[in-house]
């Protein structure tokens, strides 16, 4: 039996599963991948040029779906803005997260969005938090804390910088999902552009004061830029989007909670990062209380 059959063969849940697994999975590897490409390349450069590379690749693949690309005038403004909080604040600020954080330290605290969506939706939509909502977040403020605790993982002044830009990460990306309305696109058209107007200011900003040495790239570092651009830009997208198709939204959103104790383990196996004790509950404490959150849904 083919890859394809096997797929088809399978139900619509257990296939969702699957696709989300890929995603989780993508998207976890991409967290140390990014922190070995800082080491060559300068964060927004990279980004940004992988960023754009697979908005192309994005427009391609709508393309031969058979999905327009034209976006009519009266939706650019809410595309802009999407781009600006799905895409160059969600990946160009957890990115720069990096230059002062481990791997560790800046997935827990980009993935703490849901719990920001929670607390944004009351002032924005007139949803009060719940007693549930409370409860997760003192959980996760509760990680947190015990992620930076300690002698040797204190928030320092040299840590300050890439804490705020990954709490920003996360505080954009819950306020896009709550105040902007999903625009009526196709997916793999929004998806281009969005990743490709949130990405070439990006590599602007990267060429104008980052100043890359672009002979500084080794051969590892490639294939780094060519994982990023085709794995969780584009393969995880099309696998997030079937599994949406298969799954309740909130199923999804706890299944990927798997994303950062992929993206910790995989740093502490391939950079040596810190994974003791305190790290894993942490990380227990600061996803319990996500999951606890979205849970409620």
């Amino acid at each position: 039996m083919s890859f394809s059959a096997s797929l088809q063969s399978r139900s619509p849940r257990s296939l969702g599963l699957f696709c989300l697994m890929i995603t989780s999975l993508g998207w976890g590897i991409n967290w140390p991948a990014m922190k070995f490409l800082l080491r060559e390349w300068p964060p927004l450069f990279a980004r940004g040029v992988a960023g754009v590379a697979a908005a192309c690749l994005l427009a391609a693949i709508a393309a031969a779906a058979g999905q327009r690309l034209r976006v009519p005038r009266e939706l650019l403004g809410r595309l802009t803005l999407g781009a600006f909080t799905n895409v160059f604040a969600w990946m160009g600020f957890s990115t720069l997260s990096l230059r002062w954080l481990n791997v560790g330290q800046a997935a827990l605290l980009v993935y703490t969005m849901p719990l920001w969506a929670t607390l944004l939706a009351w002032p924005l939509l007139g949803k009060r938090p719940s007693l549930r909502d409370s409860m997760g977040l003192a959980l996760c403020i509760a990680g947190v804390a015990l992620l930076f605790g300690g002698p040797d993982a204190s928030l320092g002044t040299d840590q300050l910088a890439g804490a705020l830009f990954a709490l920003g990460a996360a505080f954009f990306f819950a306020l896009g999902t709550v105040a902007l309305k999903p625009t009526p696109l196709p997916p793999f058209t929004a998806l281009a552009w969005q990743v490709g107007i949130g990405c070439a200011p990006m590599l602007v900003l990267g060429l104008l004061f980052e100043q890359p040495d672009f002979h500084a790239l080794s051969a590892g570092g490639w294939g780094v830029m060519a994982y990023m651009t085709v794995m969780p830009m584009g393969i995880c997208y099309l696998t997030w989007f079937a599994a949406l198709r298969r799954l309740p939204p909130a199923t999804a959103s706890i299944a990927t909670l798997l994303t950062p104790i992929i993206g910790v383990t995989a740093a502490a196996l391939s950079l040596g990062e810190p994974l003791g004790l305190r790290q894993l509950l942490a990380m227990a404490l600061t996803i319990g209380g996500v999951a606890f959150v979205l849970r409620k849904a």
